[in-house]
Protein backbone atom coordinates (compact mmCIF):
# COMPACT_ATOMS: atom_id res chain seq x y z
CA UNK A 1 0.00 0.00 0.00
CA UNK A 2 3.20 2.29 0.30
CA UNK A 3 4.40 1.51 -2.42
CA UNK A 4 1.06 1.97 -4.08
CA UNK A 5 0.37 5.51 -2.50
CA UNK A 6 3.88 6.67 -3.99
CA UNK A 7 3.02 5.82 -7.68
CA UNK A 8 -0.56 6.95 -7.09
CA UNK A 9 1.03 10.48 -6.11
CA UNK A 10 3.51 10.73 -8.92
CA UNK A 11 0.63 9.77 -11.44
CA UNK A 12 -1.77 12.45 -10.39
CA UNK A 13 0.47 15.28 -10.05
CA UNK A 14 1.06 14.15 -13.98
CA UNK A 15 -2.83 14.21 -14.18
CA UNK A 16 -3.10 17.53 -12.54
CA UNK A 17 -0.27 19.05 -15.28
CA UNK A 18 -2.42 17.29 -17.82
CA UNK A 19 -5.82 18.58 -16.56
CA UNK A 20 -4.97 22.53 -17.23
CA UNK A 21 -4.84 21.36 -21.18
CA UNK A 22 -7.73 18.67 -21.22
CA UNK A 23 -11.45 18.26 -20.12
CA UNK A 24 -11.64 15.64 -17.01
CA UNK A 25 -12.97 13.18 -18.76
CA UNK A 26 -10.29 12.93 -21.63
CA UNK A 27 -7.63 13.02 -18.82
CA UNK A 28 -9.40 10.16 -17.28
CA UNK A 29 -9.36 8.37 -20.43
CA UNK A 30 -5.59 8.81 -21.03
CA UNK A 31 -4.91 7.63 -17.44
CA UNK A 32 -6.27 3.90 -18.56
CA UNK A 33 -5.04 4.00 -22.22
CA UNK A 34 -1.89 4.63 -21.10
CA UNK A 35 -1.39 2.24 -18.84
CA UNK A 36 -3.20 -0.23 -21.04
CA UNK A 37 -0.27 -1.92 -23.25
CA UNK A 38 2.13 -2.17 -19.86
CA UNK A 39 -0.65 -3.93 -18.19
CA UNK A 40 -1.48 -5.98 -20.74
CA UNK A 41 1.69 -7.83 -21.27
CA UNK A 42 1.80 -8.00 -17.53
CA UNK A 43 -0.81 -10.15 -17.57
CA UNK A 44 -0.45 -12.19 -20.93
CA UNK A 45 3.41 -13.01 -19.19
CA UNK A 46 1.60 -14.53 -15.86
CA UNK A 47 -1.73 -16.17 -16.40
CA UNK A 48 -3.17 -17.86 -19.52
CA UNK A 49 -5.13 -15.53 -21.57
CA UNK A 50 -8.58 -17.62 -21.45
CA UNK A 51 -8.33 -17.24 -17.30
CA UNK A 52 -9.51 -13.52 -18.25
CA UNK A 53 -12.80 -14.31 -19.57
CA UNK A 54 -13.90 -16.38 -16.31
CA UNK A 55 -14.63 -13.76 -13.67
CA UNK A 56 -17.25 -11.76 -11.56
CA UNK A 57 -18.49 -9.54 -14.59
CA UNK A 58 -21.12 -7.43 -12.84
CA UNK A 59 -18.36 -6.59 -9.97
CA UNK A 60 -16.14 -5.74 -12.71
CA UNK A 61 -18.44 -3.75 -14.31
CA UNK A 62 -19.41 -1.75 -11.31
CA UNK A 63 -16.21 -1.59 -10.63
CA UNK A 64 -15.48 0.01 -14.25
CA UNK A 65 -18.28 3.13 -13.45
CA UNK A 66 -16.54 3.73 -10.04
CA UNK A 67 -13.21 4.30 -11.82
CA UNK A 68 -14.37 6.36 -14.10
CA UNK A 69 -16.49 8.60 -11.65
CA UNK A 70 -13.52 8.47 -9.46
CA UNK A 71 -11.25 9.64 -12.14
CA UNK A 72 -13.32 12.38 -13.79
CA UNK A 73 -14.15 14.30 -10.01
CA UNK A 74 -10.70 13.59 -8.93
CA UNK A 75 -8.84 15.41 -12.33
CA UNK A 76 -11.90 18.09 -12.26
CA UNK A 77 -11.29 18.51 -8.60
CA UNK A 78 -7.09 18.96 -9.51
CA UNK A 79 -7.86 21.83 -11.52
CA UNK A 80 -8.76 24.26 -8.86
CA UNK A 81 -6.60 22.99 -5.46
CA UNK A 82 -3.20 21.71 -5.23
CA UNK A 83 -2.38 18.22 -4.63
CA UNK A 84 -2.09 18.29 -0.95
CA UNK A 85 -5.64 20.14 -0.19
CA UNK A 86 -7.06 17.51 -2.55
CA UNK A 87 -5.33 14.56 -0.94
CA UNK A 88 -6.65 15.66 2.35
CA UNK A 89 -10.10 15.73 1.57
CA UNK A 90 -9.91 12.00 -0.10
CA UNK A 91 -8.92 11.30 3.26
CA UNK A 92 -12.42 10.57 4.17
CA UNK A 93 -11.82 7.31 1.89
CA UNK A 94 -10.50 5.00 4.53
CA UNK A 95 -13.67 6.78 7.14
CA UNK A 96 -15.97 5.10 4.27
CA UNK A 97 -13.44 1.92 3.97
CA UNK A 98 -13.91 1.38 7.22
CA UNK A 99 -17.76 1.63 8.05
CA UNK A 100 -18.44 -0.35 4.90
CA UNK A 101 -16.06 -3.11 5.44
CA UNK A 102 -18.09 -4.15 8.66
CA UNK A 103 -21.91 -4.69 7.11
CA UNK A 104 -20.55 -5.82 3.61
CA UNK A 105 -16.74 -7.56 4.38
CA UNK A 106 -18.48 -9.18 7.70
CA UNK A 107 -14.37 -7.78 9.28
CA UNK A 108 -14.47 -6.80 12.87
CA UNK A 109 -13.48 -3.30 13.08
CA UNK A 110 -12.64 -3.28 16.66
CA UNK A 111 -12.85 0.07 19.26
CA UNK A 112 -9.26 1.11 18.87
CA UNK A 113 -9.64 1.14 14.93
CA UNK A 114 -12.50 3.59 14.88
CA UNK A 115 -10.81 5.99 17.35
CA UNK A 116 -7.45 6.09 15.63
CA UNK A 117 -9.28 6.69 12.30
CA UNK A 118 -11.76 9.46 13.98
CA UNK A 119 -8.82 11.38 15.26
CA UNK A 120 -7.40 11.23 11.62
CA UNK A 121 -10.56 12.71 10.58
CA UNK A 122 -10.44 15.76 12.96
CA UNK A 123 -7.04 15.74 11.24
CA UNK A 124 -9.17 16.12 7.80
CA UNK A 125 -11.20 18.73 9.82
CA UNK A 126 -8.58 20.97 10.72
CA UNK A 127 -7.13 21.07 7.20
CA UNK A 128 -10.08 21.70 5.64
CA UNK A 129 -11.05 24.30 8.71
CA UNK A 130 -14.07 24.26 10.15
CA UNK A 131 -16.07 26.21 7.97
CA UNK A 132 -15.31 23.26 5.22
CA UNK A 133 -13.64 25.87 3.45
CA UNK A 134 -11.78 24.24 0.20
CA UNK A 135 -14.67 21.77 0.93
CA UNK A 136 -17.58 23.22 -0.19
CA UNK A 137 -16.59 24.83 -3.46
CA UNK A 138 -16.98 22.60 -7.33
CA UNK A 139 -13.71 21.09 -6.92
CA UNK A 140 -13.70 20.53 -3.61
CA UNK A 141 -17.06 18.02 -3.87
CA UNK A 142 -15.78 16.54 -6.75
CA UNK A 143 -12.60 15.27 -4.94
CA UNK A 144 -15.53 14.38 -2.38
CA UNK A 145 -17.10 12.16 -5.22
CA UNK A 146 -14.52 10.99 -5.84
CA UNK A 147 -13.34 9.82 -2.72
CA UNK A 148 -16.88 7.95 -2.13
CA UNK A 149 -16.34 6.46 -5.65
CA UNK A 150 -13.18 4.92 -4.66
CA UNK A 151 -14.26 3.54 -1.06
CA UNK A 152 -16.46 1.58 -2.77
CA UNK A 153 -14.21 0.51 -4.98
CA UNK A 154 -11.86 -0.74 -2.82
CA UNK A 155 -14.58 -2.76 -1.30
CA UNK A 156 -15.14 -4.23 -4.62
CA UNK A 157 -11.72 -5.39 -4.70
CA UNK A 158 -12.13 -6.54 -1.47
CA UNK A 159 -14.51 -8.85 -2.81
CA UNK A 160 -13.10 -9.61 -6.14
CA UNK A 161 -9.82 -11.18 -4.56
CA UNK A 162 -12.11 -13.60 -3.26
CA UNK A 163 -12.85 -15.18 -6.50
CA UNK A 164 -10.69 -13.56 -9.47
CA UNK A 165 -6.86 -13.20 -9.66
CA UNK A 166 -4.67 -9.93 -9.10
CA UNK A 167 -3.82 -9.97 -13.00
CA UNK A 168 -7.98 -10.11 -14.09
CA UNK A 169 -8.80 -7.48 -11.68
CA UNK A 170 -6.10 -4.83 -12.61
CA UNK A 171 -6.93 -5.95 -16.52
CA UNK A 172 -10.65 -5.16 -16.46
CA UNK A 173 -10.47 -2.32 -14.28
CA UNK A 174 -8.50 -0.52 -16.63
CA UNK A 175 -9.91 -1.75 -19.81
CA UNK A 176 -13.34 -0.37 -18.72
CA UNK A 177 -12.04 2.79 -17.40
CA UNK A 178 -9.91 3.57 -20.75
CA UNK A 179 -13.11 2.33 -22.80
CA UNK A 180 -15.92 4.03 -20.50
CA UNK A 181 -14.06 7.48 -20.12
CA UNK A 182 -13.30 7.49 -23.71
CA UNK A 183 -16.46 6.87 -25.05
CA UNK A 184 -17.58 9.71 -22.83
CA UNK A 185 -14.94 12.15 -23.29
CA UNK A 186 -15.13 11.64 -27.40
CA UNK A 187 -17.74 14.52 -27.70
CA UNK A 188 -15.00 17.30 -26.47
CA UNK A 189 -11.75 15.57 -27.09
CA UNK A 190 -8.96 17.71 -27.68
CA UNK A 191 -6.26 16.68 -30.43
CA UNK A 192 -2.80 15.88 -28.16
CA UNK A 193 0.17 18.10 -27.57
CA UNK A 194 3.21 16.57 -28.48
CA UNK A 195 4.62 18.18 -25.37
CA UNK A 196 2.73 16.23 -23.34
CA UNK A 197 3.32 12.81 -25.00
CA UNK A 198 6.02 12.30 -21.88
CA UNK A 199 3.97 13.10 -18.84
CA UNK A 200 1.46 10.75 -20.53
CA UNK A 201 4.12 7.94 -20.53
CA UNK A 202 4.33 9.30 -16.80
CA UNK A 203 1.05 8.13 -16.05
CA UNK A 204 1.03 4.68 -18.09
CA UNK A 205 3.89 3.61 -15.88
CA UNK A 206 2.97 4.91 -12.77
CA UNK A 207 -0.42 4.24 -12.84
CA UNK A 208 0.30 -0.09 -13.42
CA UNK A 209 2.58 -0.09 -10.96
CA UNK A 210 0.32 1.97 -8.01
CA UNK A 211 -2.48 -0.61 -9.73
CA UNK A 212 -0.97 -3.42 -9.16
CA UNK A 213 0.60 -2.37 -5.66
CA UNK A 214 -2.88 -1.49 -4.48
CA UNK A 215 -4.97 -4.26 -6.10
CA UNK A 216 -2.32 -6.85 -4.07
CA UNK A 217 -1.98 -4.74 -1.29
CA UNK A 218 -6.34 -5.08 -0.90
CA UNK A 219 -5.94 -9.19 -1.23
CA UNK A 220 -3.32 -9.67 1.17
CA UNK A 221 -4.54 -7.45 4.27
CA UNK A 222 -7.92 -5.87 5.77
CA UNK A 223 -9.35 -3.14 3.84
CA UNK A 224 -9.93 -1.58 7.03
CA UNK A 225 -5.94 -2.16 8.26
CA UNK A 226 -5.03 -0.97 4.99
CA UNK A 227 -6.50 1.81 3.97
CA UNK A 228 -5.33 4.23 6.60
CA UNK A 229 -1.70 4.01 4.85
CA UNK A 230 -3.24 5.94 2.44
CA UNK A 231 -2.72 8.86 4.83
CA UNK A 232 1.22 8.92 3.72
CA UNK A 233 -0.10 10.59 0.67
CA UNK A 234 -0.59 13.77 2.06
CA UNK A 235 3.45 14.25 2.31
CA UNK A 236 4.23 12.71 -1.71
CA UNK A 237 1.25 15.35 -2.33
CA UNK A 238 3.05 18.49 -0.46
CA UNK A 239 6.42 17.60 -1.93
CA UNK A 240 5.17 17.43 -5.34
CA UNK A 241 3.24 20.76 -4.64
CA UNK A 242 6.49 22.79 -3.45
CA UNK A 243 8.76 20.68 -6.34
CA UNK A 244 6.25 21.47 -9.37
CA UNK A 245 4.17 24.52 -8.58
CA UNK A 246 5.94 26.20 -5.42
CA UNK A 247 3.26 25.68 -3.37
CA UNK A 248 3.25 25.81 0.15
CA UNK A 249 0.87 24.36 2.92
CA UNK A 250 0.23 26.85 5.68
CA UNK A 251 0.82 26.52 9.49
CA UNK A 252 -2.25 24.62 9.75
CA UNK A 253 -2.27 22.35 7.30
CA UNK A 254 0.76 21.10 8.58
CA UNK A 255 -0.96 20.30 12.19
CA UNK A 256 -3.63 18.57 10.31
CA UNK A 257 -1.22 16.53 8.83
CA UNK A 258 0.57 15.94 11.81
CA UNK A 259 -2.75 14.56 13.67
CA UNK A 260 -3.14 12.49 10.71
CA UNK A 261 -0.01 10.72 10.80
CA UNK A 262 0.00 10.13 14.42
CA UNK A 263 -3.61 8.66 14.35
CA UNK A 264 -2.07 5.88 11.55
CA UNK A 265 0.59 5.45 13.38
CA UNK A 266 -1.17 4.62 16.97
CA UNK A 267 -3.42 2.52 14.42
CA UNK A 268 -0.76 0.54 13.30
CA UNK A 269 0.90 0.11 16.58
CA UNK A 270 -2.52 -0.93 17.95
CA UNK A 271 -3.31 -3.91 15.51
CA UNK A 272 0.79 -4.70 16.03
CA UNK A 273 -0.55 -5.22 19.83
CA UNK A 274 -4.07 -7.20 19.12
CA UNK A 275 -2.04 -9.75 16.41
CA UNK A 276 0.69 -10.31 18.88
CA UNK A 277 -1.77 -11.10 21.67
CA UNK A 278 -3.67 -12.99 19.87
CA UNK A 279 -0.31 -14.96 18.07
CA UNK A 280 2.22 -15.07 20.08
Amino acid sequence: MLAAVLMFALMDAGLKLLSAHYPPLQVAALRGLSSLPLVTVWVLATVPARSLLRVHWPLHLLRGALGVAMMAGFVYGLRTMPLSTAYAITFVAPLLVTAMAGPLLKEKVGAARWTAIGIGLVGVLVILRPTGEGMLTGGGLAILVAAICYALGAITVRMLAQRDSTQAMVFWFVVLLSLGAWLLALPAWKPLQSQHLWIIAGVGVSGSLAQVALTEAFRRGEASLIAPLEYTALLWGVLLDVALWSVLPDGVTWIGAGIIVASGLYLLRREKVHVEAEHP
